[in-house]
C-alpha cells in the first residue's frame, strides 16, 4: 500500500476500516475514479459505479428507473459482498427526505458487510442527518509526479521527444492545473510548436494564467517590485531575510515548519500591498492574489467551494506567496453573512493555522477594528507587523526610490533631505505623488524637474493624516502592545512613546 497515491491510500484505509460513507470532492471525476480503483485493488474489493445517465449499467426496466437514486440504494441493499459503490453527482439528491432515509439505512448495512458508498461530486453537499456519518476527502490538484506522467503520455501520443530538463521545467510550469487541464495545455503547445523547447515554457505559463483567470477569486500577479522598491520597513525586511532559507527539505530536517505568513496592518498608502508583492520577488516565488470579496459575492461559485479551490491551487503551486489585500473588508462581516460565510471564514482560519504546504500568506489591513479576533490570534500568522507613516530617514529613502524609477539621480537634488523633513506625516504613496506632480509641472514648462517643483508639490499636497489624524493615532495605540513595528528606527519608537 506504500506505493499508492496518498488519496488512494486514504480511501483504502477508510474502506478497510468499514467506513460506510466516503465523500470525495473534486472536479476531476476520471482521476478520482482511477484512485478509487487503486484503493479497491489494494483492498481486494470490487467496484460498482452509478450515475443518473446509466444507473449501475444494468438494462433499464422502465422509463426513468435505472437512473433513479432510490433504485440505486435498493441495489446496494441487495448486495452482500464487500464492495465499493461509487455514486457520481449523488449530492443533487440529498435534499430528498426519502433518499436521505434510505441512504442512512444502507449505511448501517454497509458497515456490517465491509462495504463503502463513495460519493464523487464537485461540491460538498451534506444534510445535517449525514454530516457525522461521512468521511470527507478533498482531492488535491496533481503534484509534479502526476503531471510528469501526463506530459510523458502526451509526448508518446504526439511522437515528440522532449529533453528531461525541459520536461521537469514544463511540469513545474503547469503546477496548479488539473490533470485534464495540464494535458490540454501540453498538447496545445506541442501542436503549435511541433515540439517543446525552453522558449515554449512561457506558453505553458500563459495558458495556465488564462485557465486560472476563469476563477474570479484567484489571480496571478506578475513579479516586478522588489524589496529595494520599498522604502524603510527595515525590521520587516530583516525578518523576511532571516526566513529566506526556511523553505525546503533542509529546514524540515532541522525541525522547522514552513513559514506561515505575515499580517501587515497600518496606515493607508505606507507600502503594505507593495511589500506583499515584493516578498514574492525577493524569494522568487509565484504570486497569487486572493479576492476575499469575490469569494463571498459568489463570483467564483458557492463560497465554500471557491475558497477550497483557491487553497488547492495555492498549495499545488507551493512554494508560493498568497496575497490577501485588505483582508478586513472580506472577513469583517463574515459572521453577519449567514451560515455559509461563517463556514468559509472558519475554513480559512483553520487552514491558516494548520497548513503544512509552503504557502506564505501576506495579508494586509487598514482598519484593525474590523478584523475578527480569531484572525489575529497567535498561530494564524508568524508575525503581525505595524506599518506606520515613514520617519524622516524613510521619507528620504522613498523620495530617492521614486526619483530613480523616473530616471533622475537623487544626488543631483541636494535639498532632498530637507524636503524629506518638511514632508512630515506624508505616506509613501503621497510622496510618490509629490514626485509625479513635480514632474508634471516641469514637463508642462518644457524643462527638467527642479527642487522648486518638489517644494511646490509638497506645499499643495494635503496628506491623509490631516483628515484621519484621530484614526491614525487610535491605530498606533492599538498596535503598541499587539503588533511589532515594521521598523525599529528611533523616530518610529518616538511615535509610540510620545503623545502628540
Amino acid at each position: 500500500m506504500s506505493k499508492l497515491h496518498p488519496v488512494a491510500r486514504e480511501l483504502a484505509v477508510l474502506s478497510r476500516a468499514a467506513y460506510p460513507l466516503i465523500y470525495v470532492i473534486t472536479q476531476e471525476e476520471e482521476r478520482a475514479f482511477r484512485l478509487i480503483e487503486e484503493a479497491g485493488a489494494a483492498g481486494r474489493k470490487s467496484i460498482s459505479t452509478w450515475s443518473i445517465a446509466r444507473g449501475f449499467g444494468e438494462t433499464p426496466e422502465g422509463p426513468g428507473v435505472f437512473g433513479d437514486p432510490g433504485v440505486a440504494l435498493d441495489r446496494i441493499r441487495d448486495t452482500e459482498t464487500p464492495e465499493l459503490f461509487v455514486l457520481f453527482d449523488f449530492h443533487q439528491y440529498l435534499g430528498d427526505p426519502l433518499v436521505i432515509r434510505k441512504l442512512r439505512e444502507r449505511l448501517r448495512q454497509c458497515a456490517k458487510r465491509r462495504q463503502s458508498i463513495i460519493l464523487v461530486a464537485p461540491v460538498l453537499v451534506l444534510p445535517p442527518d449525514l454530516e457525522k456519518e461521512a468521511a470527507v476527502l478533498d482531492l488535491p490538484l496533481p503534484k509534479a509526479v502526476e503531471l510528469k506522467e501526463v506530459l510523458d503520455e502526451v509526448c508518446v501520443n504526439e511522437k515528440i521527444d522532449v529533453p528531461e530538463e525541459i520536461r521537469e521545467r514544463a511540469v513545474r510550469s503547469a503546477l496548479g492545473l488539473s490533470r485534464n487541464q495540464a494535458e490540454r495545455v501540453f498538447r496545445k503547445v506541442m501542436v503549435l510548436r511541433k515540439g517543446l523547447v525552453d522558449a515554449d515554457l512561457k506558453l505553458v505559463v500563459e495558458e495556465k494564467k488564462h485557465i486560472l483567470r476563469s476563477t474570479d477569486v484567484l489571480e496571478f500577479h506578475e513579479l516586478g517590485e522588489s524589496l529595494s522598491d520599498v522604502g524603510g520597513l527595515g525590521e520587516m525586511k530583516r525578518w523576511l531575510d532571516e526566513r529566506t532559507s526556511a523553505f525546503g527539505d533542509e529546514a524540515r530536517t532541522f525541525g522547522l515548519p514552513p513559514p506561515k505568513g505575515l499580517l501587515l496592518l497600518g496606515v493607508q498608502g505606507c507600502g503594505k500591498s507593495l511589500s506583499a508583492k515584493a516578498v514574492a520577488e525577493f524569494w522568487k516565488f509565484p504570486l497569487l492574489r486572493l479576492d476575499v470579496g469575490a469569494v463571498f459575492s459568489g463570483a467564483g461559485g458557492a463560497p465554500e467551494a471557491a475558497i477550497r479551490d483557491a487553497i488547492k491551487v495555492a498549495e499545488s503551486l507551493s512554494p508560493v506567496v498568497l496575497w490577501v489585500d485588505e483582508i478586513e473588508k472580506g472577513f469583517a462581516s463574515s459572521d453577519e453573512g449567514g451560515e455559509s460565510s461563517t463556514r468559509v471564514f472558519g475554513s480559512f482560519i483553520t487552514w491558516l493555522a494548520e497548513k503544512s504546504a509552503e504557502v506564505f500568506v501576506v495579508a494586509t489591513a487598514n482598519d484593525v477594528s474590523g478584523l475578527p479576533p480569531e484572525l489575529i490570534r497567535k498561530g494564524r500568522f508568524d508575525e503581525i507587523f505595524f506599518v506606520d507613516l515613514p520617519n524622516p530617514h524613510e521619507r528620504l529613502e522613498i523620495l530617492k526610490i521614486h526619483m530613480r524609477k523616473r530616471g533622475r539621480q537623487p544626488d543631483a537634488f541636494p535639498a532632498l533631505p530637507e524636503l524629506a523633513k518638511i514632508a512630515e506625516h506624508f505616506s509613501g504613496a503621497e510622496l510618490e505623488q509629490v514626485v509625479i506632480s513635480a514632474l508634471y509641472s516641469a514637463f508642462a514648462a518644457k524643462r527638467d524637474v527642479s527642487e522648486v517643483d518638489m517644494r511646490n508639490a509638497l506645499k499643495f499636497t494635503v496628506p491623509l493624516y490631516r483628515t484621519y489624524e484621530e484614526k491614525i493615532k487610535e491605530l498606533r495605540e492599538w498596535a503598541k502592545n499587539r503588533a511589532r513595528p515594521a521598523t525599529l528606527d528611533s523616530s518610529v519608537l518616538d511615535l509610540f512613546g510620545v503623545k502628540e
